[in-house]
């Protein structure tokens, strides 16, 4: 049991140390905060081997690191919802794990059940920043246009093709770590 507990323990440290390196390869930055990378994909690749619980705690923990890098806080509450809520709500993507590692005879079904987690991560994610920005960040809206479509626009820019891009790259790692390092 103990050695579960530390083997667990060495992979959200190990994930939230890689997910950290892949925030600094941004492919696209926005000019308020959000940009485009793989830094999602080491929490959900963790969450779909191991579980919500290891995943929400690494989201959470790579939340406040993220934080360190390059903050942009306006207020307490949207210091939580942008960084550990937002990143812990990716972990959540591990209530998929049974589904996919039943899916492992069939390719394409788990290839499948890989994107429907990642989408499941990544909405709940934006619905923390889309909060966030329709609550803190509406004074950043062009003039006449609704706070909520700002929001919706703003973090759906960068939200979905990071998205996209750590649905096809889980997909296409989870196969092969699975057969190296079979999660246990």
């Amino acid at each position: 049991m103990t050695d579960t507990k530390t083997r667990i323990l060495v992979e959200i440290a190990l994930t939230v140390a890689l997910a950290t390196v892949l925030n600094l390869i941004k492919l696209w930055r926005m000019p308020y905060g959000g940009d485009v990378s793989l830094e999602m994909l080491p929490i959900l690749v963790l969450a779909l081997r191991r579980g919500w619980r290891p995943g929400v705690s690494a989201g959470a923990l790579y939340g406040v690191v993220a934080l360190m890098l390059g903050p942009i806080v306006v207020h307490w509450a949207q210091f939580l919802l942008d960084y550990p809520l937002a990143y812990a709500a990716l972990g959540v993507a591990g209530i998929f794990t049974e589904l996919v590692r039943g899916a492992r005879t069939d390719g394409r079904s788990r290839v499948g059940w890989t994107a429907a987690a990642v989408a499941a991560g990544a909405v709940l994610r934006f619905a923390a920043h889309f909060t966030s920005g329709l609550v803190f960040f509406g004074q950043y809206a062009p003039e006449g246009q609704p706070t909520w479509l700002y929001s919706l626009l703003y973090n759906g820019s960068y939200m979905l093709p990071a998205a996209i891009l750590c649905a096809v790259a889980a997909a296409a790692i989870l196969p092969p770590l699975d057969k190296a390092v079979p999660p246990r």
